[in-house]
């Protein structure tokens, strides 16, 4: 029932088109045609109205989705600002599998020597990030302490 009340409260302009053609319809055409004509808006009515939810599904999906990806980046860039704030605090721990440990106020970099990627954890939110300049810094520096 929700979807159609939001159908006819987006798109009454469609409904009030469609009322306007049944009326000439029933003025102008003869019975058989002028139902046939009838039945067939009605139907394209309906059909329209019951598919009006999956695109309010879709047009969600994609806010939802361009809203978490500006997040993360926000996220992302406040996590490489913090890890060359706080280089010079961390600790350094390696582990005898070749990956390591990084830990400082508010940051977390776990990874493996060599590797491309480091997982990066701040404000318990986690994320892969590549190893850029800011991370290189950031490890060799703890690695220093």
């Amino acid at each position: 029932m929700e979807q159609w009340q939001s159908f006819v409260q987006d798109q009454w302009f469609i409904i009030a088109g469609a009322v306007i053609v049944l009326l000439l319809v029933v003025k102008l055409v003869k019975t058989a045609i002028k139902w046939a004509v009838i039945l067939a808006l009605v139907a394209g009515l309906l059909v329209y109205g019951a598919n009006y939810k999956d695109k309010l599904a879709s047009i969600k999906d994609a806010v939802v989705e361009s809203a978490t990806a500006a997040v993360a980046d926000t996220i992302k860039d406040q996590a490489a600002e913090a890890i060359r704030n706080e280089a010079k605090e961390a600790k350094f721990t390696s582990n005898a599998d070749g990956s390591f440990s990084i830990k400082s106020k508010t940051i977390q970099v776990d990874g493996k020597s060599g590797a491309d990627t480091v997982k990066v954890t701040v404000a318990g939110q986690s994320f892969n990030m590549k190893v850029v300049d800011a991370v290189q810094t950031f490890i060799d520096q703890a690695k220093k302490n």
